[in-house]
């Protein structure tokens, strides 16, 4: 696991994770088989996450996908939450206090904060990427913008 906290090792750590997950969905194109990956190789090696994985854009609505983690919420509506937001926004919701969200959906009580990157490719949402942490304010703008690098490797690497 790389210690993505330690002063200066941000930038660093996303781009030799950035690395390792290129060479992990090498030669394979199958969207669920590379979700499942990306989720297992996030929750290993992202430090500080009790929730890796991914909702599905089912006719504008978040179904359950691929994750690492405690049993989740299956469904989600479009606007609801820090999902739902990120899905309706097309835009990434980095929360530093998820009980303060209005419309949080606590699917795990010892989460408390999250990021949460929509998955768009040729125009149209795919679904979205979200990472839970029990740690407040486990997200800055380095994570966002790892985080953003490495779902965009993912959605190149997969057919969707």
């Amino acid at each position: 696991m790389i210690d993505l906290n330690e002063a200066g090792a941000g930038l660093q750590g996303y781009e030799l994770l950035a690395a390792q997950l290129e060479a992990l969905l090498a030669g394979e194109r199958d969207f669920i088989a590379n979700a499942s990956q990306f989720s297992a190789f996030l929750y290993s090696q992202v430090d500080d996450l009790n929730w890796a994985g991914f909702y599905l854009n089912r006719n504008q609505e978040l179904v359950l996908g691929p994750f690492q983690g405690q049993v989740a919420c299956v469904r989600i509506p479009f606007g609801r939450g820090v999902c739902g937001a990120a899905a309706q926004s097309l835009q990434t919701q980095r929360v530093e206090d998820v009980h303060a969200f209005p419309g949080h959906i606590a699917c795990d009580s010892a989460s408390n904060s999250e990021l949460v990157v929509p998955l768009v490719k040729a125009g149209r949402l795919i679904g979205v990427l979200d990472l839970d942490s029990p740690k407040l304010a486990r997200f800055g703008v380095e994570d966002q913008r790892g985080i953003e690098r490495l779902a965009e490797i993912f959605l190149q690497s997969s057919d969707c």
